[in-house]
């Protein structure tokens, strides 16, 4: 099983989704040692004054990564997001993803995201506006509609083909419905008959078997994965497994818990230095450690860790203590 992309085929139908202030380097390619066989940049903005931040720089920061080299971009200017295609490729990127699936309020409030799906004519412009500044692959991220009322993926999908574009990842929500219930595969199902382009299913996909049934019941060429991968990035391991064999893997150890932890939190403070990088790891040990009944006497020392090494060893001895927990209630 693969995914084809323009010229680039992907070994495996396994993407990680785009996640504002989650997926930065560091987490793509930890995911990416897992088995995700896509990894997708942050959103970085279209307006040109944010272009050269630290913030946007860092965005942009690929070295080391396997091609291809993808990019999210979003906002509601049709030229300003030509512009931004043109920039971004010119600094690497091999395809360009266009953003119309956020739901939040900041980027809904300036008409991006999901907010351009209440206005389809507008949709068709940026569309075309990106697939003619540049010579890559374009691809769409997008929901079933604005609201309830107005699921209108159909014809959003229709103009997206008529575009150009090279493929179509839904999150099957509404922007109404954020993350919230249950996802729409049925209206993904729906989709697929009829639509020429690869079609990636995206939204509560949390386990092998749920991976599984996705592809199955909708058809779709690849499935996306983004929150679960926050707690258990080594999903993907388990599911291209489970795609390939039929077999369940276990959930990894103790000790390989704490050796990739580590190394993320490294790479995180290579990545941003000590002080940025000290702040940004407290999400990931949350995200991983957080349900553990021991993080709770941890959890206040963690946040506050005025170094790397303070923070390594909170987290080396939070290890142990779940060896010793775990030990007592076998005994």
């Amino acid at each position: 099983m693969s995914l084809t992309i323009g010229p680039y085929r992907f070994e495996a139908p396994l993407a990680l989704a785009p996640m504002a202030g989650v997926t930065d380097r560091p987490f793509r390619q930890l995911c990416r040692g897992f088995g995700a066989a896509m990894t997708v940049s942050e959103m970085v903005s279209s307006k040109p004054e944010l272009q050269h931040t630290r913030k946007s720089r860092l965005r942009r920061d690929h070295r080391g990564e396997p091609q291809p080299v993808i990019v999210q971009i979003a906002g509601a200017d049709p030229q300003m997001m030509a512009e931004a295609a043109r920039f971004n490729v010119d600094q690497g990127a091999q395809i360009i993803d266009i953003n119309m699936g956020c739901p939040a309020k900041k980027v809904c409030r300036v008409a991006a995201g999901s907010a351009l799906l209440r206005d389809e004519i507008r949709v068709g412009h940026i569309l075309s506006a990106v697939v003619e500044a540049v010579p890559v692959p374009v691809t769409l991220k997008t929901r079933t509609g604005w609201s309830r009322q107005q699921r209108n993926l159909p014809r959003i999908a229709r103009i997206a083909e008529d575009c150009g574009i090279a493929a179509l990842t839904v999150h099957g929500r509404t922007r109404e419905d954020r993350y919230e219930g249950e996802a729409e595969y049925e209206t993904i199902r729906a989709l697929r008959n009829g639509l020429g382009i690869p079609l990636i299913a995206n939204g509560d996909i949390d386990s092998p078997k749920k991976a599984r049934a996705v592809m199955d019941f909708t058809g779709a060429d690849a499935i996306m994965i983004g929150r679960a991968a926050q707690q258990r990035p080594w999903i993907f391991r388990q599911i291209r497994h489970y795609l390939l064999t039929g077999e369940v893997l276990p959930e990894p150890g103790l000790e390989q818990r704490r050796a990739w932890l580590m190394q993320h939190l490294r790479n995180l403070y290579d990545f941003y230095g000590e002080l940025q990088g000290l702040r940004i790891a407290r999400k990931h040990i949350a995200w991983q450690l957080g349900r553990e009944s021991a993080y709770r006497d941890y959890k206040m020392p963690i946040m506050t860790a005025a170094t790397a090494s303070e923070q390594m060893g909170l987290i080396h001895s939070l290890f142990e203590r779940l060896d010793d927990t775990r030990l007592a209630r076998a005994s």
